[in-house]
Formats: C-alpha cells, sequence, structure tokens
C-alpha cells in the first residue's frame, strides 16, 4: 500500500487507523494522515462497509416518485448522504399500505443497513415491527424507539396560519379544498382552517368545502364545482400548492382574477409556487430539512450516535395571490 510504504508503516496499521479500531503512538498517527494528506488518498468506503458487515446502501420509500413535494424531500435526502459512502435504493409505495409493507420487505431482503418511509398508510405499529431486523426513520408520524424515529409537521397549525392570513385580510367566506378523506395530513389541515374560523366567529359552512386529492386535476375539478353551485366565496384556500395550480386555473378559464376577484393560498410552498401567474401565497414546510434530518437521523441510529431532532416549523409566505378584501 502507498500510504503504508509513504508513512512508513505496515498496511495492517494503517487499516486499522482508518477503521478506528488502531492503538497506535501519536507519531505513527501523524505520519499516516500526513501520508493520506500528501497522497490525496479516499479510502475505499464500500469495502470498510463490508468488513464491518454493512451493505451502504439505505432504502428510501416515497409514496409518489413524480410528485415535485417527495422530490423536494429527496433533494435533503441526497445532500445527507454525500461524503458518507452510502447510496440509496428508491422504491415507492403508492400511497398503499400492503404495498408500502411490500417495499419495505424487498429492502431488507436487499439487506439495506436502514431504510427512510416518507409518509405512506402503514401503521405505526408495523413499522416498529420492521424496525426490530433494521433501524427506521418516518416522517409524517410520531414514533421513538431505539430502532425507530417518526417526526411530523404541525399541519393543523399551517392551515390555520393559512386560513388565518385570509381572515385577517378581511375574507369572510373562505372556500376550502381538501385533501384525501382518508389521509391524516388532509383531516389535520381542515382541522386547521376550522379552528381559525371559530376564533373569528365565522360559521363553518360544508358547502363551502370540496374534497380533492392533492393533486391539480383535483383543484380544477373542485372550484369548478364550487362555481357552478354559484356559492359566494372570497377566497379559496388549497390544502396542497398542487391543488392550487388547479384552482388558479379553474378561476383563469372563468375570466375570474386572482388576486383582484378572488384571493388563493395554497400548502407545501413547492419551488415552482414562486413563478406561478401571480407568485402563490402558501405555507411553507420545511421539505428538504425534512429529508436531510430523516437522513442524519438515520446514519445515527446505523452508528449509534445521537442526532438533533429539531425540524423548522411550518410559516406564511405571503406572495401575490392573496390581498385584502375591498
Amino acid at each position: 500500500m502507498d500510504v503504508a510504504r509513504e508513512a512508513g508503516v505496515s498496511p495492517s496499521t494503517v487499516s486499522r487507523i482508518l477503521n478506528g479500531t488502531a492503538k497506535v503512538s501519536p507519531d505513527k498517527r501523524k505520519a499516516v494522515e500526513t501520508a493520506i494528506a500528501e497522497m490525496k488518498f479516499e479510502p475505499n468506503q464500500l469495502a470498510q462497509g463490508l468488513k464491518s458487515g454493512r451493505s451502504m446502501t439505505i432504502g428510501i420509500v416515497v409514496q409518489d416518485i413524480a410528485s415535485p413535494f417527495f422530490d423536494e424531500t429527496l433533494h435533503g435526502v441526497d445532500e445527507g448522504l454525500k461524503g458518507t459512502g452510502y447510496a440509496s435504493v428508491i422504491v415507492s409505495g403508492h400511497w398503499n399500505a400492503e404495498e408500502e409493507a411490500a417495499r419495505i420487505k424487498l429492502l431488507l431482503a436487499r439487506k439495506v443497513d436502514g431504510i427512510i418511509l416518507l409518509s405512506g398508510r402503514i401503521a405505526d405499529k408495523t413499522v416498529l415491527e420492521f424496525a426490530r431486523d433494521k433501524p427506521i426513520v418516518a416522517t409524517g408520524r410520531a414514533l421513538q424507539s431505539k430502532t425507530a424515529v417518526g417526526f411530523k409537521l404541525d399541519n393543523e397549525h399551517g392551515a390555520y396560519l393559512a386560513t388565518r392570513h385570509l381572515i385577517e385580510l378581511g375574507h369572510r367566506r373562505i372556500a376550502f379544498v381538501t385533501g384525501p378523506a382518508n389521509n391524516t395530513d388532509a383531516l389535520e389541515r381542515q382541522e386547521g382552517y376550522q379552528r381559525a374560523l371559530q376564533e373569528s366567529n365565522i360559521a363553518f359552512e360544508e358547502n363551502l368545502v370540496v374534497e380533492g386529492n392533492f393533486h391539480e386535476a383535483s383543484g380544477l375539478m373542485a372550484i369548478n364545482r364550487l362555481l357552478e353551485t354559484q356559492q359566494q366565496f372570497s377566497a379559496v384556500f388549497a390544502a396542497n400548492d398542487l391543488s392550487a395550480y388547479g384552482v388558479r386555473l379553474g378561476l383563469y378559464r372563468k375570466g375570474i382574477r386572482v388576486p383582484e376577484d378572488i384571493s388563493l393560498i395554497g400548502f407545501d410552498d413547492l419551488p415552482s409556487s414562486l413563478y406561478t401567474t401571480p407568485p402563490l401565497t402558501t405555507i411553507h414546510q420545511p421539505l428538504y430539512d425534512m429529508g436531510l434530518l430523516a437522513t442524519r437521523t438515520l446514519l445515527g441510529l446505523i452508528s449509534g450516535t445521537d442526532v438533533d431532532l429539531t425540524l423548522p416549523g411550518l410559516e406564511l409566505i405571503a406572495r401575490e395571490t392573496t390581498r385584502r378584501l375591498r
């Protein structure tokens, strides 16, 4: 080995220093470190992983690979893996608990060192059972054990902030395009919407609530249904940005101006929301930070080190699709 020859030690000494198992004199360690720096030597991390019984891969279960929501989170995962020697294997659960479980079993069969589960419908109990085999970090749920950690953002509070923003601008008849009826995030966002109305003594009107499914087409269909019923409203809160895009298109096709005629607010703050016409007012979710934290937490579980589990909170991003009611 060139490093060993340059440092004047045996190859086994260099290997043990790199693996952190060597007890050598400070002079020998310094000689090896100097040789590594001068030769710009990079240890074969995969080989080290195999020696330690690790595959140097982590599994990632997303729900929709094509969704910009998960794309932004995966950017954070990618950043967290930089320089670690780990590679990722990405599979999709398609918002189906049985399929999620099957994908986790597949990843475990491939001997991944740990799994990141991004949202999903699989039960917490099942996640904990899988975590007996390999550590799991899950988003969108609260978990805390030696091998499984979960964290979630406060969807109810975020929806409260969105609705409160519209109320503070003078809006009283606020339509709401929900997410899927069986989705926890969607239900929590409707709770936040209703809480903000209640605090301002504004009656909750079921005919101003239309179910969506977090996709653009559902936002378009929802606003069309609202307009067909001739309900009176001055603002729309869409449960996510993608739905808001569909709402915006539907209003445009009817010649309804945003925000001059109808104010519109979304939820997520996807990168493209800055470039809609006009730029979308929304609730910022730290999606990138969530992916980064999930990765660092999983690597901490694998290595047995502690990680700070603090996530930035949700915040209102006021752009140009909301205005004061006149």
